[in-house]
């Protein structure tokens, strides 16, 4: 079970909870649903220096409130709070932006309300990177990218995970890894990681590698507690 499904979406509603919270009805859902995605994306390239993880979208009428989790959240807030606030006029640019853009297939009201949108920005710090499995695929990902071997990549990868108290981890490479004519995949594994069991927390990610080679799928799962 646990190689066909997501382990994070199999535990949603037990160990996780929804990053996007909000109700719209069957006209504006797609609208919804479309923006959320890619001001994810538009986060994640503008944050990757400050350790993007994850953002929760909460919504209410003329109101969006953004929770951004990151590992450096100094860089985010930056002096006296002015990273915050440019931040806040670069998210409602983006948004303007986008509903603009969209215009011809979005509702009328819906682009009315864009200007009255009201954005509310909290940072979150990550407490022990190494226990999330964004960023350990991230940065595996990014030294595949600077062409250290993938071997030891994931062996430190590993070592620091375990170190900072996880129970089990899991890192499967799969593609022309370093450089070799045909694809294959490679698993490192660590301890123990229970995809079958709903109450565990399992943190799992992906992250593709785009080497001179091609792309490197680099997959992680992070175990960080046993409940008994």
């Amino acid at each position: 079970m646990g190689q066909k499904i997501n382990p994070k979406i199999f535990r949603l509603g037990g160990v996780y909870s929804w990053n996007s919270r909000w109700f719209a009805n069957n006209r504006r859902y797609g609208e919804f649903l479309l923006e959320d995605v890619k001001l994810r994306e538009y986060l994640r390239k503008k944050l990757k220096i400050a350790g993007f993880l994850e953002v929760e979208i909460e919504r209410s009428i003329n109101k969006m409130k953004l929770t951004i989790h990151v590992s450096k959240p100094g860089i985010v807030i930056g002096r006296g709070g002015s990273g915050l606030e440019d931040m806040k006029k670069a998210i409602e640019r983006f948004l303007f932006h986008f509903r603009t853009v969209r215009q011809k297939n979005a509702p009328t009201r819906f682009l009315k309300e864009t200007g009255k949108l009201k954005v509310e920005i909290a940072v979150e710090p990550v407490k022990e990177p190494n226990l999330s499995a964004a960023l350990v695929a991230g940065s595996i990902a990014d030294q595949l990218i600077r062409r250290i071997p993938p071997k030891r990549a994931c062996n430190q990868a590993i070592e620091r995970v375990m170190n900072a108290g996880a129970v089990g981890v899991k890192v499967l490479l799969s593609g022309r890894i370093n450089g070799a004519e045909i694809a294959r995949r490679e698993k490192f594994t660590m301890g123990s990681i229970p995809l079958s069991t709903i109450r565990e927390e399992v943190d799992f990610a992906v992250n593709p590698a785009l080497t001179k080679s091609g792309y490197v799928g680099v997959k992680v799962w992070i175990c960080k507690k046993m409940n008994t």
